[in-house]
């Protein structure tokens, strides 16, 4: 069975991940190969941060790895909070994240945004992108108590309930994350590991 280290510590993550990969690829994680460090993400692109993270263990670890940067883009407040995602209110902390985005939209009626996930596959030392993208809207507040991230806000076109209200598996038939994982792991199937 094919093998190989997803770079990242986030348990949400790595179970979403999991789900759409199944038994066909063993995935660890960090912590799974004793990365504790907290990896540096100072690229202004989603491509460069992936990128960024993956070759990281390759450099450290000598390791086949993937690693993955998502973001929300919400085109009236001129693409934010992109690549500041994670911490776009100057804080980690998503409810914080979240009350800012909204607070920035108040009295905007264009609401549209698109969620993005970037995945960098560093392999037998060859590197390959994929992207998954989804659009949608943000709501007025905050829908919904599954998921993570702005999944409460966050409602995709031709839905009309939000991500923190889909139970996990609707939402990994159709969310950004999901488009690029099924992209990374038919390249993956498709490849005889060396």
């Amino acid at each position: 069975m094919k093998e190989i280290v997803f770079a990242t510590n986030n348990n949400h993550k790595l179970m979403e991940v999991k789900a759409i990969v199944g038994d066909s690829i063993i995935l660890k994680s960090l912590n799974d190969i004793g990365c504790f460090v907290d990896i540096p993400e100072t690229g202004v692109t989603f491509e460069a941060n992936a990128s960024q993270k993956s070759r990281y263990i390759l450099e450290h670890y000598k390791l086949d790895c993937f690693a993955d940067d998502s973001g929300l883009v919400v085109e009236s407040l001129n693409n934010e909070p992109g690549v500041y995602s994670a911490r776009y209110s100057g804080s980690r902390d998503m409810e914080k994240n979240i009350s800012f985005l909204l607070k920035n939209l108040h009295g905007k009626s264009n609401r549209n945004a698109y969620f993005i996930t970037v995945i960098s596959l560093v392999l037998n030392g060859q590197e390959y992108f994929f992207e998954g993208r989804i659009n949608g809207k943000i709501t007025q507040e905050r829908l919904g108590e599954k998921g993570f991230g702005y999944d409460p806000i966050f409602v995709p076109e031709g839905f009309t309930k939000s991500f923190a209200e889909m139970d996990s598996k609707e939402k990994n038939t159709i969310s950004h994350r999901a488009i690029a994982v099924k992209k990374l792991s038919e390249f993956l199937l498709n490849l005889p590991f060396q």
